[in-house]
């Protein structure tokens, strides 16, 4: 995988309580993704950009939410987050990431 796609797929971390919570408990980080992404490029570009291993890679579609404007109704983009689990000692720390 080259460079330049990795950075397509990983498009930054999300941060949340819920985010911070399972980073805590499960050694598990969330990315927000590009749509066409698939589990096994995800897990290559984390491991590539961050240097870890990844066990598991979980995928899901965010549906985007319908928001009213002046024009009437628009509808927000699709995107899709992945949360990816760690191997057992090792750590991603966002700061120091190249």
């Amino acid at each position: 995988m080259n460079t330049e796609r990795i950075y397509q797929v990983l498009q930054g971390p999300r941060i949340s309580e819920k985010a911070a919570y399972s980073a805590d408990l499960n050694n598990q980080f969330v990315f927000k993704v590009a749509v066409t992404a698939t589990k096994l490029e995800i897990k290559k570009a984390v491991e590539k950009l961050f240097n870890v291993k990844v066990s598991e890679v979980r995928t899901l579609n965010v549906n985007g939410k319908v928001k009213r404007n002046k024009f009437g109704l628009s509808k927000k983009a699709d995107w899709k987050k992945a949360y990816v689990r760690l191997e057992q000692g090792h750590e991603i720390d966002f700061a120091a990431a190249e």
